[in-house]
């Protein structure tokens, strides 16, 4: 049998992803494909690097726990496609966060308004949901 959490003990988990990145979190929109795990050294060209706003994620409820405000970037630094993310620590060190990005409905575990990115351009992020496992 898989273990299973109440919402509150998900929830809590949830927080703590927060807690642990730390207030201004820093995101990196990058091309290609997303590396083997946190740890492993950055791949791709940063397309776009937004400063998250010092609360960046709304409080956990249900068991999800989803973008606060507005992510977007006026200006992006590269042209190219945009195949994954990292979110990384104030100091832009540290990636505490990575996973693949989309078009909006295309399914990505962050969604943006259009992943073809030339520099200069603005771009949105519209969802980006924590879930946690073992409901």
């Amino acid at each position: 049998m898989a273990l299973q959490y109440s919402v509150s003990v998900r929830n809590a988990k949830l927080d703590a992803v927060e807690t642990a990145t730390g207030t201004s979190a820093i995101l990196r929109i990058r091309s290609g494909t997303v590396p083997a795990t946190c740890a492993t050294a950055d791949s791709g060209t940063v397309l776009a690097t937004v400063n998250l706003p010092s609360d960046w994620m709304n409080a956990a409820s249900g068991g999800t726990k989803t973008l606060l405000g507005t992510w977007q970037d006026a200006s992006a630094d590269a042209a190219g496609t945009a195949g994954h993310f990292r979110i990384y620590d104030s100091g832009g060190t540290t990636c505490h966060i990575q996973g693949t990005v989309t078009a909006t409905g295309g399914g990505g575990d962050m969604t943006v308004d259009n992943t073809v990115f030339a520099v200069g351009q603005s771009f949105t992020v519209t969802t980006f949901t924590l879930t946690a496992g073992n409901a």
